[in-house]
């Protein structure tokens, strides 16, 4: 098992839930460790970075609309096999395909407004947090 680093975003939808703190105590009761947070409220371009590959798609405005349109939470979590684990934490991106008692299963309100986003791989979760954060803002936790 390899110690990693991923990212996820609490989506606006969630957040106007108020369930912020219950999203954030499924990752730490699963051991992945919260190492970087913080809120902002998403532009255009940073919408564009997470989702590029949709870009063409006839989701693309809806989740661009949805994704501006109130904050977010980001997150950076740390943990064995991370991005896998935070995949399996969050589920399937259509919340009707999502095992019941994870986070879309239990928040999201449709395929857009999925409640929450996680890095695909490791590879995203590198370009996907050091878009958002600074290295000193990212903490090392002590085991």
């Amino acid at each position: 098992m390899m110690l990693e680093h991923t990212l996820s975003i609490i989506k606006p939808n969630a957040i106007n839930k108020n369930v912020i703190g219950d999203i954030i105590k499924r990752f730490e009761d699963n051991k992945l460790f919260i190492v970087g947070l913080k809120m902002l409220k998403l532009s255009f371009h940073q919408v564009l970075f997470i989702y590029d590959e949709h870009k063409n798609k006839l989701f693309f405005d809806d989740l661009l609309q949805f994704m501006i349109s109130n904050p977010v939470v980001l997150l950076v979590l740390e943990g064995y096999n991370a991005v896998d684990r935070n995949r399996l934490i969050i589920g399937h991106t259509n919340p009707v395909h999502a095992t019941h008692g994870t986070i879309r299963k239990d928040y999201a309100d449709n395929i857009t407004e999925n409640a929450i986003h996680g890095s695909a791989s490791k590879e995203v979760a590198k370009k996907e947090i050091y878009y958002f954060f600074k290295k000193d803002e990212i903490y090392k936790k002590i085991y």
